[in-house]
């Protein structure tokens, strides 16, 4: 905070219910006025600098760095590993490994409640950990679409599944943010990691069952029992693995492929004495060697590969301040304000997946660099508008931190006293159905959950991470997750019907998250 007082009211009512204008704005724009969300984060932008400025007496110099200084860690680290995520994924698909290695999925069993398990939650899984921002949802829903799943069906079924790694999206960007926001308390993405491991777990291991017993019912997850257990418990414990020692970049990917090995393996001694199907699957079955799988896995072996390297204490130390290679972080001050800014050229996250990149390029006869170049471009053309969203919000999230704005509302919400943990889940939910990322919704209500708990006594790294969870949960009914879905399975229009199925998995999800924090709030 760099004013003196976030009070400028001497009412904190008055001032918290100022406060609180970029985030009802906000709703309003992409609920009641329908605003795309890159207008409504430019509208905001400029509403929260004028309330930081006139109402809240920030100085403008430093209201000016604040966006500055957000929009730098906007594009770096975060727009960066973005835009090296989904290149890395187009790159498999326009060199044909993509399709091998969908038809590998679709290939290791005939029974379409074990396809679900495969695509619809460990490919999700590993797709939300590589890429994120919609594409699991997209391309897990039209993979099941292929295998003779109802379109609207497989859309929500993927929906669901997200629930189990959209925390941890896009290389654990929801969680890695938080590093950026310098909360109250000290905490970092691996407090909040391996804080997860105390919530999640539950989730993770129950989510395979539900998907089961929404498609073929008590019966069939009595017929399948076997297989569930080993993707419930692969995929959970594996997971608890990573994000307490690894950290969250690689919680997605290293889960998922190991649990789809499991599987696979499993599959292959063991099968139901009944083979589900829904209808005839009009999927091409292609038969590839073990070496055309091997390669076509390859670019995201590589990829977790780089990131777990880079995720390691003795690399991240060859950056500390007295390592050898200090000098590749750049550290400048913000002309005409108290505030500094960094860039990573080689410790962060997207250099790793960009080795990953480059590697697949020069190692895959079928693309060259000339057209990787041209999917590089064609990635940023596809996701400017989206980065230059994330740097308004970010923007947001620093002028209402140095303003003052989140004290007040934490101060404000705080007043709730011991019964603000039940609520705190409901925080992050909101800003998810806002904003339809995790990654906003912890840029724009982290800061207020760590200054709410330090106030009510709480542990504050367990309310960031309830804001985290709880706005995993709706990512299964957010307007952006609902049209990337309807979308993917030529169903636009049907938004209505998808929220219809999905909400009250969403809601249910959300009640566990509020119930649990506060049990451990106590």
């Amino acid at each position: 905070m760099l004013v003196h007082t976030y009070d400028p009211f001497q009412n904190l009512l008055i001032s918290s219910l100022v406060a609180a204008i970029p985030i009802v704005l906000f709703l309003l724009c992409l609920t009641i006025l329908k605003m795309k969300g890159f207008h409504a984060a430019l509208l905001n932008l400029v509403i929260t600098f004028l309330i930081a400025v006139l109402l809240f007496h920030l100085p403008v110099s430093e209201s000016i760095a604040s966006v500055i200084q957000g929009s730098i860690q906007g594009i770096w680290p975060i727009g960066y590993i973005i835009i090296m995520a989904v290149w890395l994924y187009k790159i498999s698909v326009a060199s044909g490994k993509f399709d091998v290695l969908r038809a590998s999925i679709a290939g290791i069993s005939e029974d379409q409640r074990i396809q679900l398990l495969l695509i619809g939650f460990c490919f999700n899984a590993f797709l939300e950990g590589a890429a994120g921002f919609g594409v699991p949802i997209a391309i897990c829903s039209v993979l099941l679409v292929a295998l003779g799943f109802q379109p609207l069906q497989a859309a929500m079924l993927c929906l669901i599944a997200n629930a189990a790694s959209g925390a941890f999206g896009a290389v654990g960007i929801p969680i890695t943010i938080l590093d950026t926001l310098s909360l109250e308390g000290s905490i970092t993405s691996m407090n909040v990691s391996e804080m997860t491991a105390l919530t999640l777990p539950f989730i993770n291991f129950t989510i395979p069952f539900l998907l089961i017993l929404i498609l073929d019912g008590l019966k069939g997850v009595k017929e399948v029992l076997p297989a569930i257990l080993v993707v419930s418990t692969a995929y959970t414990a594996s997971q608890l693995v990573v994000t307490l020692f690894l950290g969250p970049e690689l919680a997605d990917i290293i889960p998922s492929l190991f649990t789809m090995g499991t599987l696979a393996l499993f599959s292959k001694k063991w099968t139901p004495k009944h083979i589900f199907k829904l209808g005839d699957s009009n999927v091409e079955r292609t038969a590839h060697t073990a070496m055309d799988i091997v390669k076509a896995w390859s670019p995201f072996y590589l990829l977790s590969l780089f990131v777990l390297a880079w995720s390691l204490p003795s690399f991240k130390q060859l950056f500390a301040a007295n390592g050898p290679l200090a000098f590749t972080k750049l550290t400048f001050h913000i002309p005409g304000s108290s505030l500094t800014s960094s860039i990573d050229l080689i410790s962060a996250t997207g250099t790793a997946i960009l080795l990953a990149c480059l590697i697949t390029i020069l190692t895959t006869k079928s693309i060259s660099m000339q057209t990787g170049l041209k999917l590089l471009a064609k990635t940023v053309s596809e996701f400017w508008i989206s980065i230059v969203m994330i740097c308004a919000v970010l923007s947001i999230a620093k002028l209402m931190t140095y303003a003052g704005l989140t004290s007040a509302l934490g101060e404000s919400v705080a007043k709730t006293g011991a019964a603000f943990p039940l609520l705190s889940p409901i925080l992050g939910w909101i800003g998810v159905f806002m904003t339809g990322s995790v990654v906003n919704s912890n840029t724009l209500f982290a800061a207020i959950q760590s200054t709410a708990a330090s106030i009510v006594g709480t542990n504050p790294t367990l309310l960031v991470t309830a804001n985290t969870t709880g706005g995993v949960m709706a990512k299964l009914i957010s307007p952006q997750s609902i049209a990337i879905a309807t979308a993917a399975v030529s169903a636009t229009g049907a938004e209505s019907a998808l929220t219809k199925m999905t909400i009250r998995y969403s809601i249910g999800l959300l009640v566990f998250v509020c119930c649990w924090t506060f049990l451990l709030s106590l």
